[in-house]
């Protein structure tokens, strides 16, 4: 009889050990599957590879960009965007909105000015002043005229073969600098 209590221990301790492991099993291809879905519909993770947007993002820093940003509203001026870069859409990009469907954008002694406004553009905080005199872009339909914060040091819509970025290429809003740790902070 003794025997046969150890047998059913031993059976019902393996049974145990197997759920267990199963269940281990489950949550981590559960996890694998939840990180997958957010990557894949609701953030995209981008390291900057150059100084284009410095001082606003340095290089090698890290950005999350919300992928659901721009489902129930356009894209504004001044957004800082994740996006296919429009001449090799197999590198991403990061850079800010200037120009907006529509727009006519034209650049004079390093002053951005939209639709012959006599007055400039009132821009972010740049690097340091833009230089030079470019355009006038007219933005079509459907895209955006972008450029880099470090506006003197930045290879923009300005230089690009394919000027604009269309909204299909937008894979994000940038909303948070993750990395280095010690300085998180909102885009």
């Amino acid at each position: 009889m003794a025997h046969k209590q150890d047998i059913q221990a031993d059976t019902e301790e393996k049974t145990s050990v197997g759920k267990e492991l199963f269940q281990w099993v489950l949550v981590i291809i559960g996890a694998v599957i939840l990180a997958f879905l957010i990557d894949t519909f609701v953030i995209v993770n981008a390291q900057i590879p150059s100084g284009s947007m410095e001082n606003t993002i340095m290089t090698g820093d890290r950005v999350f960009g919300n992928r659901l940003a721009y489902k129930f509203s356009d894209p504004k001026r001044f957004d800082i965007i994740i996006f296919k870069y429009p001449d090799d859409e197999s590198q991403l990009f990061i850079k800010r909105i200037i120009g907006l469907p529509g727009e006519t954008v034209e650049i004079h002694d390093g002053n951005i000015y939209i639709n012959g406004s006599d007055t400039p553009l009132e821009d972010v905080d740049i690097k340091e002043p833009m230089e030079g005199s470019f355009g006038p872009y007219t933005v079509p339909e459907g895209c955006y005229f972008v450029m880099g914060d470090n506006r003197n040091n930045s290879r923009d819509s300005r230089y690009w073969e394919n000027t604009f970025v269309s909204e299909d290429e937008i894979l994000g809003k940038a909303v948070l600098r993750y990395w280095p740790l010690n300085e998180i902070k909102l885009l």
